[in-house]
């Protein structure tokens, strides 16, 4: 059988688009918005075009420890700015509205405004500056895919340190997603706090009358 055509790798022709490297562009991307707990956590990445880290991509294509290794190099190299929505923002605001602000949070972060943002997915947020939304970004432009391991990274350390405040759960290991091993531990255990009770599951299981 015929291989299946290899991925092309994301490249730097949208921050050239939108005027890097006279201009500064960043990429943003977030991490969390399907688990059942924890927050969202979204970043804003300026790349130095001069001094990019090689092998830059689409997290989910990326195994964690080139995750943490590449996050390193951009801690480095690039201007990072993180933003976070907690559970009691997504809970009362919607997953959506809560992505929307902790990319805003992302951006206005950043330690230089930029003139332009690229924004993974299909919608925007408020932001101070011009923007472009990129579905698939993170596996287009190499900004937003620098923002996706950032993003990522930092979301998985936190659903580390909620496993430690809340045992039990796995969160250590599915970080929050719906899987069964989370679900036996929510039968089990019923919601903690870090739980977003917004979401089908645990509003189920919270009210299982309704």
């Amino acid at each position: 059988m015929p291989r299946p055509p290899k991925q092309p790798l994301p490249d730097f022709r949208f921050e050239r688009e939108a005027g890097a490297p006279l201009r500064l562009v960043c990429g943003v991307d977030e991490a969390g918005r399907g688990p059942w707990a924890g927050p969202v956590i979204a970043a804003a990445v300026i790349l130095d075009p001069g001094n990019i880290p090689p092998g830059l991509n689409d997290s989910k294509k990326l195994d964690a420890a080139r995750r943490e290794a590449l996050y390193a190099s951009l801690q480095a190299s690039a201007r990072i700015g993180l933003g976070e929505a907690s559970v009691a923002e997504i809970d009362h605001l919607n997953i959506l509205q809560a992505t929307m602000l902790a990319m805003s949070r992302a951006v206005a972060a950043l330690d230089a405004a930029p003139a332009f943002a690229l924004i993974d997915g299909n919608r925007l947020p408020d932001l101070s500056c011009p923007a472009r939304a990129i579905v698939k970004g993170d596996a287009l432009s190499l900004s937003v895919a620098a923002a996706s391991i950032v993003a990522k990274t930092v979301r998985d350390r936190i659903m580390c340190q909620l496993a430690a405040n809340h045992p039990g759960y796995g969160f250590e290991r599915h970080k929050g997603y719906g899987t069964a091993m989370h679900r036996d531990a929510l039968s089990r255990l019923g919601p903690s706090p870090a739980h977003r009770r917004s979401f089908a599951p645990i509003r189920k299981m919270l009210s299982p009358a309704a």
